[in-house]
């Protein structure tokens, strides 16, 4: 017993090695970032890898006001908060129909639904540009937050309908007896127990439309967003480095706080999807 459980942990040291070296290369392009951005443009060509020997805010400063990163910051933040909110209420809606009410056609939809998370984005994108036009949704929030909302709609259907699909039927049913409607059962019994499918849902959409370059570029194309800004400044400051990873820094902060602090649920919105349906 003895050897094998020195066995067992040499094999967990040895297999700690790749791992370790992995989370390493993980790391350090934020260090990097992190280490130039507090350099000056002069520090940063005479060493690009040794670390910043008198660090200043001064990059981030002139990114957040120069560049014009805080009315990206903003159009961003907007979008988001927008499409997430919007997101989580119709997929609730769909994936409650979907899975607890009983229609002509109602597993037909389903398959529609599933069939277009197939359909690569590119492939829509001329129909997508004339009906933005057509509607006068080109360079509006509410164009980018319903574009958001049609693009990450599809996924987050399936992800609340098999979640739903895995509560018991007698609680919809006792609902039913008591009186309620459907959007009375779905506001008082299914919301509530789909709390951390919504959440982990509202944290997954919130990262698709924070780090979105493509849609928010072709709907956005005078009020940036984040993102589009920070690709635009490789640009305009392609000799100035240290303000461009400032830049990056500004843009990533939020995000891998909001992972931080969420992670678990994140993983464990992988683990919904498998939930028989």
């Amino acid at each position: 017993m003895a050897g094998a459980g020195k066995r067992q942990r040499l094999t967990l040291r040895i297999a700690a090695i790749p791992m370790g070296l992995l989370a390493l290369s993980c790391l350090y392009p934020i260090f990097f970032a992190v280490n130039n951005s507090l350099k000056t443009r002069h520090e940063y060509l005479q060493d690009r890898f040794g670390l910043a020997a008198n660090p200043t805010f001064d990059n981030f400063v002139q990114a957040w006001t120069r560049s014009h990163l805080n009315e990206y910051f903003l159009n961003s933040v907007i979008a988001t908060l927008g499409a997430v909110i919007l997101l989580m209420v119709v997929s609730s809606l769909a994936g409650f129909a979907l899975a607890s009410l009983r229609f002509p056609y109602r597993r037909f939809l389903f398959v529609v639904i599933l069939s277009s998370l197939m359909i690569p984005v590119q492939v829509v994108l001329v129909p997508y540009m004339r009906t933005m036009l057509a509607l006068h949704l080109i360079n509006t929030h509410v164009g980018l937050i319903l574009s958001y909302t049609a693009f990450f709609l599809p996924f987050s259907v399936y992800m609340m309908t098999a979640f739903y699909s895995g509560l018991p039927r007698e609680l919809i049913e006792a609902a039913r007896i008591d009186g309620a409607k459907p959007l009375q059962i779905w506001w008082h019994v299914m919301v509530p127990l789909g709390m951390p499918a919504l959440v982990t849902l509202g944290i997954i959409n919130t990262l698709n439309c924070w780090n979105d370059i493509l849609i928010a570029l072709l709907t956005m194309q005078r009020n940036r967003t984040l993102m589009v800004g920070i690709s635009a400044l490789k640009g305009q400051y392609s000799d100035q480095i240290p303000l461009f990873t400032a830049g990056i820094v500004i843009a990533a902060a939020p995000i891998v706080i909001l992972y931080v602090i969420f992670q678990r649920r994140i993983v464990s919105g992988i683990a919904i999807g498998a939930v028989k349906g």
